[in-house]
């Protein structure tokens, strides 16, 4: 059973910071791509940046240069660092990995499967 688990939410004002944080657990041989993704009332899920597992980042251009995104493979993390808050980046935050399971790597099945956590609220007042 894999599980992913966010944290770090919360209400922050326009201009502050805010860091999130979600850790990978279970039966975990290899993690491959993790990232964050958001979903703001109304609106469809929307990728928000990326990092490989060797480290190469991507973001969206709403957040370039404000958001940092980052892993520690050994501690199966993935962080979110998020600075110059906007109102607009007020949505609830989902964390995301590919993650290849023991019992995959027994199976053959090396590209893994896709796991979301729960989700955490961000709020940003103006």
């Amino acid at each position: 059973q894999v599980q992913l688990v966010e944290s770090g939410g919360g209400l922050q004002q326009a201009g502050e910071s805010l860091r999130l944080s979600c850790v990978a657990s279970g039966m975990i041989s290899s993690i491959g791509m993790m990232g964050w993704y958001r979903q703001a009332p109304g609106k469809q899920r929307e990728l928000v940046a990326t990092i490989s597992s060797f480290g190469s980042t991507d973001y969206v251009d709403d957040v370039q240069g404000r958001f940092t995104i980052s892993r520690d493979n050994a501690k199966k993390t993935v962080n979110l660092q998020m600075n110059s808050l906007k109102p607009e980046d007020t949505a609830v935050y989902y964390c995301n990995a590919r993650i290849t399971t023991y019992q995959d790597f027994i199976a053959g099945r090396t590209s893994g499967s896709v796991y979301w956590g729960q989700g955490t609220q961000v709020t940003v007042s103006s």
